[in-house]
């Protein structure tokens, strides 16, 4: 199951386990929970001291099995194997109930075992995943972290492939999926703080009133991606205040998967170089403020004087500059049935997605990198994929393209336009397209459709406050400097052209070092 190297590493891991606990495990004669079984044989014998192994648990899904610290009441179940991106889940978990420390702020311990429910209810998580799925890890480590350290909350890590009948009659069509208490609660990546966001509602009133009482700040970032991480870094190895007010740390980078083209790196994934970049921001004196969405932008009164940001939450940040790395989202096709569709067939993440789709057949919308990437992709997955690109021709590399033309079950559709996404009410059935050079409306019966046409800047909340190009993003100059005065940009909300993670970095670096050299050339307010 595990090989000697991978078994080495685990050894090393569970060393950290300090305290006794217990794994039970509810098998039947399938092949899966035979792998079930000889997986927690390998754990147990690594650590004999410490973990022990049953095989008497009786619970419906099988193979199953719970993690339970000696004395305590925590609830958290694994149902299927957790290999493949899930492994490093299942190493935590077993770190965790095994005494060893989490690597979270005290502030959010303290609120996660501070969580009640409602009386009479409790805080029942089921999370399915896909093993291929990269945003699932930190749902999964969130809701078991939850669960370890509060009796109160269960959590149940289900993985789908191996309780396909299961995604089949909740109709699950995107990965995580989370519900609570046989709700959906939430779908794709979320963090621990939006979690606990959701069931504290007094949460976001303590937050807005800390925020709001922060200093001044010298810089202040608003985002967290390549461009807002390296412009921290920048900033703050000047020896000035330096703050970071990000909506998700990492931005885009989360949701990519290779990335093999930023230089030095050889190969790694976006959760990784994510979790690296806000890393090497905590590694100097940067006040993080996760999960902040900015609203407003007030330019300040006089050069040199504070410029405002308000906050989603109410809170107002003061700062001498400002720089702007919101980045961009996912374009939609802003077709009927998109919206209703979401998740129900409707898909932006083949990698997460895509084995939720297994011999089914599904369409990409976009003959871009990204586009030809998915299709490759998905051919070794579904039954057959039609990719539909709006040009008379695909924009994606050669290499790409010649590696989709070799492909049996992939056609490509030129000069379609997607008109509207059809559904049965609860899932997608099919998609109509224009054919643009004779008009005719065309339709195609498929089970998913996964968007690829590009990016969209993250720059509403900015309009009427600084320079936009008619793209929707922030105009900069040589500098990274905005149309008004201490305000700076970076990344791919600006018109810096090649959306690219390592020009994303190279410019947020330069907007701070332009930040820098205002700040030393404007007096400080009085």
């Amino acid at each position: 199951m595990l090989d000697d190297q991978l078994q080495s590493q685990l050894a090393a891991y569970l060393e950290r386990v300090t305290q006794p606990f217990e794994i039970v495990a509810s098998l039947d004669d399938t092949v899966a929970s035979t792998e079930t079984l000889q997986l927690l044989q390998t754990i147990q014998r690594l650590r004999s001291d410490k973990i022990t192994l049953r095989t008497d648990g009786n619970d419906a899904r099988k193979p199953s099995f719970t993690l339970q610290r000696t004395g305590t009441q925590n609830q958290l179940r694994f149902a299927g194997l957790p290999l493949g991106h899930e492994f490093t889940s299942l190493v935590l978990a077993l770190l965790w109930t095994g005494g060893h420390p989490p690597k979270v702020e005290q502030d959010v311990i303290d609120q996660i075992q501070a969580l009640e429910p409602v009386e009479g209810t409790e805080f029942n998580f089921e999370v399915y995943t896909s093993l291929t799925c990269h945003n699932c890890p930190d749902v999964v480590q969130a809701l078991s972290l939850m669960a370890i350290l509060n009796p109160k909350v269960k959590t149940t890590v289900i993985e789908g492939g191996t309780f396909q009948a299961e995604v089949e009659e909740r109709e699950i069509l995107a990965v995580p999926m989370v519900f609570l208490n046989g709700l959906v609660f939430s779908t794709g990546r979320t963090s621990v703080e939006e979690i606990i966001a959701k069931l504290d509602t007094g949460a976001v009133a303590r937050d807005s009133a800390r925020l709001a009482a922060k200093e001044a700040f010298d810089v202040l970032i608003i985002g967290g991606g390549p461009a807002g991480a390296a412009a921290a870094v920048y900033a703050a190895r000047k020896g000035i205040r330096t703050g970071v007010a990000a909506e998700r740390f990492g931005g885009q980078v989360n949701d990519t998967l290779d990335i093999e083209n930023y230089i030095s790196v050889s190969k790694t994934d976006g959760p990784k170089f994510a979790a690296a970049l806000e890393q090497h921001v905590r590694d100097y004196e940067v006040d993080l403020m996760n999960l902040q969405r900015a609203r407003a932008l007030k330019p300040a009164a006089a050069e040199g004087g504070l410029i405002e940001v308000e906050l989603e939450n109410g809170a107002t940040l003061k700062s001498r500059a400002v720089i702007l790395s919101t980045g961009a989202r996912w374009r939609n096709m802003n077709v009927p049935g998109e919206e209703q569709y979401r998740t129900k067939g409707v898909t932006y993440c083949p990698h997460c997605d895509g084995p939720l789709f297994k011999g089914k057949a599904v369409a990409v919308i976009g003959g871009g990198n990204s586009g030809v990437e998915a299709a490759i992709d998905l051919a070794g997955v579904v039954r057959h994929v039609t990719v539909l690109e709006f040009a008379s021709e695909l924009k994606a590399d050669a290499v790409l393209q010649r590696k989709l033309r070799s492909l049996p079950n992939v056609d490509v559709v030129l000069n379609a336009q997607t008109t509207e996404v059809h559904g049965d009410g609860s899932r997608v059935t099919g998609l109509s397209y224009k054919d643009r050079t004779t008009d005719e409306v065309k339709q195609l019966a498929l089970e998913g459709i996964f968007v690829q046409i590009g990016l969209l800047p993250n720059t509403d909340w900015l309009k009427g406050a600084v320079e936009l190009s008619r793209f929707g993003e922030i105009v900069v100059d040589s500098h990274g400097r905005t149309s008004v005065p201490g305000v700076f940009a970076a990344g791919d909300c600006t018109t810096v052209p090649y959306k690219q993670i390592v020009i994303a970095a190279g410019e947020g670096a330069k907007a701070a070092l332009g930040a820098f050299d205002y700040l030393i050339r404007t007096s400080a307010p009085a």
